[in-house]
């Protein structure tokens, strides 16, 4: 096929398509309550049916996100999106909770082989396209597309939730159109990627991490971790928190919340992208803290505005604490082994999203809502200020020998 796009407008249709896929990845959220409330499942059988999207992540993380290195970025890319419709489909056909599971699932192996295809093939093409350009700007468009899409999915299904009919099935058609129009957009990007002339056998995504930097990585991994929990937490029970303990059952609310928090978490890397690394790291941990503290108190002492406040200020510490563990992460590792490094990071990253939200939903069935998301949010409390400890902790002196 003649492409028919220059590098430059390629550039923006995978940054929208990248963006369409991130925001069908978190569509579901406003609409969890709607199923919990038509099928009568309890809230840990909802944060199954979550996690299942953060397990197709971790696996196409795992098994597909490095192939688009040999069979080329736009093929994968397409691929990814093509997952994305098949997910769709999945939701329309079987909205029952295996379905749900399976519809997750597959959303996420989508999700998972994009997010690094799109990334580099964005920088890629902005840098043929624009070659004077400053790379920052490749990364500002991918971070606005992935973190931007996670954040519109939501707020798109809470509005069509709330004023169009069939709210369990409008926003999945909407999507369907919308996947669909991607995939095609994609068809016509050119390609920035030469597949080796040889075969090269397949080989899942090698995971490693040096074993001199394993307690570095080890906090780094304990704030990303917080940090994933905290976006699990809005993407999963925070809805039904919302309709449950405050009584609050504007389904555009249970999307703008999720919104808001991932808004915050975009904006956030964006507007502070200057600051040092180490900067950002106090800056967001501080953030994560504060925002941490008021949804406990939200939890305890009901109040509306103060989970939303809550929530707007630790994502935006989200954001910048998710930032620096993965740069400290890749500062670990040498030129040849930053995939693997930053496949490890991810992974890990990737766990935090579904295991306590997991815990959160099991612990639900015997204890209320003002113990268990108070405990939450201390666990994930602890977890950031560990992380930034070590991660702030200046290096130990050499040590001199001494003449004896």
């Amino acid at each position: 096929m003649n492409n028919k796009l220059s590098h430059a407008a390629g550039s923006w249709i995978v940054g929208a398509a990248f963006f369409i896929t991130m925001a069908f990845g978190t569509l579901p959220t406003p609409l969890y309550a709607l199923y919990q409330q038509r099928d009568g499942f309890s809230t840990f059988t909802l944060t199954v049916v979550f996690a299942g999207y953060a397990f197709g992540v971790m696996a196409s993380l795992y098994l597909a996100g490095h192939l688009s290195d040999r069979l080329g970025r736009r093929r994968v890319a397409l691929a990814a999106v093509l997952l994305e419709l098949l997910s769709a489909g999945i939701f329309l056909l079987w909205p029952e909770v295996p379905g749900l599971i399976l519809a997750r699932f597959v959303s996420g192996l989508g999700v998972g082989v994009i997010t690094a295809t799109a990334t580099a093939h964005v920088a890629e093409l902005r840098q043929l396209g624009r070659p004077g350009e400053h790379p920052r700007r490749a990364s500002m468009l991918s971070t606005a597309a992935n973190l931007g899409g996670l954040a519109v999915g939501p707020l798109i299904a809470g509005l069509l939730a709330q004023y169009v009919r069939s709210p369990l099935t409008t926003p999945y058609v909407v999507f369907v159109l919308l996947l669909a129009i991607s995939a095609l957009g994609l068809a016509l990007v050119p390609e920035t990627v030469t597949p080796p002339a040889e075969r090269v056998p397949y080989r899942p995504q090698r995971v490693s991490v040096p074993r001199e930097a394993r307690g570095t990585f080890l906090a780094a991994g304990a704030g990303v971790v917080s940090a994933f929990a905290i976006l699990g937490l809005f993407t999963s029970v925070a809805p039904t928190f919302l309709s449950g303990t405050l009584h609050e059952t504007s389904r555009v609310l249970a999307g703008a919340v999720p919104f808001a928090v991932f808004a915050a978490a975009a904006l956030s890397q964006i507007v502070l992208s200057a600051m040092t690394v180490r900067n950002q790291l106090k800056l967001g941990t501080a953030l994560m803290a504060a925002g941490l503290v008021a949804i406990a108190a939200a939890v305890v002492f009901p109040s509306l505005a103060l989970f939303v406040v809550g929530g707007i200020v630790a994502g935006a510490g989200v954001g910048l604490v998710f930032r620096t563990s993965v740069a400290s992460a890749a500062s670990l590792a040498t030129p040849d082994s930053r995939g693997e490094v930053l496949a490890a990071i991810f992974l890990v990253g990737y766990s935090g999203l579904s295991l306590p939200v997991m815990a959160i939903g099991l612990a639900l069935l015997v204890f209320p809502t003002t113990v268990v998301l108070p405990a939450f949010a201390l666990l994930a409390l602890l977890g950031v200020l560990y992380s930034a400890t070590r991660l702030l902790a200046p290096p130990p002196a050499p040590v001199v020998p001494t003449a004896v």
